[in-house]
């Protein structure tokens, strides 16, 4: 107890632990914990019948599905790509490297509309890349596979931001250890590189999963948002509060809220291990 109490009353250039935690108590209350709390204690007021109804209905399960399933498929495919894309922008010098390093960051700058119209205009049968894809029989905008489109454009960034500080700290030697001791590529990948930075992967892939679960303005222009097909859960939920069903739109709120919980609680028990087995 007396070691906690001086790791406490160490010299920091903050005006004590004593205030700067409460002001990140009263920070983080404010802005997350008070709205989150909110919600539930309004589905509390719901009764359990009024809630399971509104929050199990068969529109309600096909955008839940729609939903983590896009998302999940988004996530994954950034984690894949993002690791390809921040390897080539730290491991190698070429022309333009900083122009495509700015340009990863588009997707946070961009209003998500402006992302829907120009995903949209792009996917679309006359498009620049739809008018290749039409002839192959894929058709984007207007299906489930435009969410999808959607979801990764959004996503990419976390993943490859968070992987690009953990690829610079890995020293090339190592690679250069492993191939002399007579591993091969696949070797080195798998079981040098990979477990050494799977920690920073695994927080890109929860950071782009998260953004692309609340995702709404880009989704809404490339899909059609029918019911039971291409409606995912934000959609759903604005439509209810139009009607006014706010039972309908906390339940749904409460459900997603879970889940995503439960989701990130997953990856960071993964991101733990990942740390103990790396070290």
């Amino acid at each position: 107890m007396k070691a906690i109490s001086l790791y406490w009353k160490k010299p920091s250039v903050l005006p004590g632990f004593g205030l700067a935690m409460g002001f990140t108590v009263l920070y983080l209350s404010l802005l997350v914990l008070i709205p989150l709390a909110t919600l539930v204690v309004k589905s509390g007021t719901l009764g359990w019948t009024r809630f399971w109804e509104a929050a199990t209905d068969v529109r309600v399960v096909a955008a839940y599905k729609l939903s983590f399933g896009a998302s999940l498929a988004a996530a994954a495919l950034n984690a894949g790509f993002g690791f390809i894309v921040a390897w080539v922008l730290v491991r190698y010098r070429f022309p333009g490297k900083r122009f495509l390093d700015a340009m990863v960051d588009l997707p946070f700058a961009l209003p998500t509309a402006v992302s829907g119209i120009a995903l949209a205009s792009l996917y679309d049968r006359g498009g620049w890349i739809g008018r290749w894809l039409d002839p192959l029989g894929i058709d984007v905008t207007g299906t489930r596979l435009a969410v999808v489109v959607a979801l990764t454009f959004i996503g990419l960034p976390f993943v490859v931001r968070t992987l690009q500080p953990a690829l610079q700290d890995l020293d090339p030697e190592i690679e250069e250890a492993a191939a002399s001791l007579g591993a091969g590529r696949l070797q080195t990948f798998f079981r040098v590189i990979l477990p050494m930075v799977l920690p920073a992967l695994l927080t890109g892939f929860a950071l782009a999963l998260a953004r692309a679960l609340g995702e709404y303005g880009s989704v809404i222009f490339i899909a059609s948002n029918l019911p039971m097909y291409t409606e995912i859960v934000p959609k759903l939920i604005y439509k209810k509060l139009e009607q006014f069903d706010y039972v309908g739109a906390t339940s749904i709120g409460v459900v997603m809220l879970a889940a995503s919980f439960v989701m990130l609680l997953t990856i960071n028990v993964l991101q733990w291990w990942s740390r103990r087995y790396a070290s």
